[in-house]
Parts: structure tokens; C-alpha cells; sequence
């Protein structure tokens, strides 16, 4: 997807308006990694780094109810939306927006017990991501994120394309745990997202949002080319879940 391109960014963030998640994930997950990241300080300072929406922002907050959590994302629709719900789930004033580049976070050296990430340190790599975001952390603080991993060593080529364009640096779910420790951080556990986390809150919906958003840009072959993009991530991951997915990493600055 060539976010450069103004037609293709609009349609793009038009498919995903409305969506419950940006990425593949849902309440259990990130309950499982929260609970690899404990302990936490009672009222522990939260950011949740390219939030989206804000489904797993309001997750956190249920989860950690004497916790403040800041959300930041690059798109205010975004934003607007975790607004909406954080007045409607009661959590608004344990909740700040922040509009933000993940690459440039304005924010001072330990300024947070846990840092969160669900479906995005991708767009920075890994490592770059991990080393950017450490001197954020208080003593003993805690990171969490999900990654795409090769999950088998034999993914066809036709796979390994569609991934080599927008993540050409993915790995299996041992280098992924390399490159925590290499960046100075303590594993505390790692599991891999069930196929459901990618469906329920958001494929099945994009694939609703396609059908209807089709109508709208017949003869637009700019939007075709990126509603045709959509389709085929979703076709892929149909028929190729075994050999992909996302691994949910839980790490501490250091081992105490």
C-alpha cells in the first residue's frame, strides 16, 4: 500500500473506518499478555502506542482500573473514536488522547510503567521500535506488542511475496525473542494469537465494510486496486494461517 499516494490513503483509511480493531487481536489476548507483564504499580501510567480505535485501550482500562493510559495515533479519526468510547465506558478520565508519530513519541525519558503496542512496531521494525521506546520506561517497567512471525520454516512462495513488499524483515518467533534481549530487555513470556483474534473483530468486519464501500468507488481504479489489496490480505490469511501469524510478546527492562 502506497500511503504516499492521497487516493490510496483516503480509500485505505475509508476501508478501515468503523472497524473494531485495526489489527488482529480481542480482550483475551491482551488479558493473557497483561498477565505476563504483571506485577504493576497500583496506578500505573500506561501508553497505549498507536492505538487505533481504542478497543484494546478500553480493554486495558477495565483491566487496570487504577491505571491512566494515554492512547496516541497519527489519525484523528482515530482519536475521536477513543474519545467516544472512553465517555461511554465511564474510563474518560483515566484515558488521554494524544495525536503522535510512534517514531517521535513527546514524551519525557520514564514516563511510563507499561508500554503497549498491538499490530504496529512493524512500521518501525522491531529492533528500532524496541530501542526508541526503552528510555520511556521507568525502572522496572513492562512492554508489551504483538509481531508477525513466520510460524513454519515452508511457507509457499506465494506467502512469502505478499509479506516480502510490507514487512521484509519478519522472522520466526525465536528471532523475534532475540532481538528483545538484544535491545535490553527481559522476556517474561510470549504466545501466538489464535486465528479467531484475526477474525472476529477484524476480518470479518473489513470484509462487511469491502461489500459496502464497493458500490461507492465503481469506475475509481485507484480505489479498486486497494479494496482488491484488502481482499487478498484476507484470502491469504484464509488459506495460509498455519505458516504466519502474530506472536504476542510480554517483556520487563529488566529481569526483576
Amino acid at each position: 500500500m502506497d500511503f504516499n499516494d492521497p487516493q490510496a490513503s483516503r480509500v485505505f483509511f475509508d476501508v478501515h473506518h468503523g472497524l473494531p480493531r485495526e489489527g488482529p487481536g480481542n480482550r483475551d489476548c491482551t488479558a493473557r499478555a497483561l498477565a505476563l507483564a504483571r506485577p504493576l504499580p497500583e496506578s500505573a501510567r500506561v501508553l497505549d502506542i498507536a492505538c487505533g480505535p481504542g478497543m484494546q485501550t478500553m480493554d486495558l482500562a477495565a483491566l487496570l482500573p487504577t491505571a491512566s493510559i494515554v492512547a496516541l495515533d497519527c489519525h484523528p479519526p482515530f482519536l475521536a473514536e477513543v474519545q467516544r468510547r472512553a465517555v461511554a465506558g465511564g474510563a474518560a478520565d483515566r484515558i488521554a488522547t494524544v495525536l503522535g508519530d510512534m517514531a517521535a513519541l513527546p514524551f519525557p525519558a520514564s514516563s511510563f510503567d507499561l508500554i503497549w503496542c498491538e499490530g504496529a512496531a512493524y512500521v518501525m521494525g522491531l529492533a528500532q521500535a524496541l530501542r526508541a521506546w526503552r528510555p520511556l520506561l521507568r525502572r522496572g517497567g513492562r512492554l508489551a506488542l504483538t509481531e508477525a512471525v513466520w510460524l513454519r520454516p515452508d511457507a509457499p512462495e506465494t506467502v512469502r511475496r505478499c509479506w516480502s513488499a510490507d514487512y521484509p524483515g519478519m522472522g520466526d518467533i525465536e528471532a523475534c525473542r532475540r532481538i528483545v534481549r538484544e535491545a535490553g530487555y527481559a522476556v517474561l513470556g510470549d504466545f501466538v494469537l489464535p486465528e479467531r483474534a484475526w477474525w472476529e473483530d477484524y476480518y470479518v468486519p473489513m470484509q462487511e465494510r469491502l461489500a459496502a464501500l464497493a458500490p461507492r468507488y465503481d469506475g475509481d481504479a485507484a480505489a479498486a486496486a486497494v479494496l482488491r489489496a484488502c481482499r487478498e490480505e484476507i484470502e491469504t490469511y484464509r488459506q495460509f494461517a498455519a505458516y504466519y501469524g502474530y506472536v504476542f510478546l510480554a517483556m520487563s527492562v529488566d529481569s526483576t
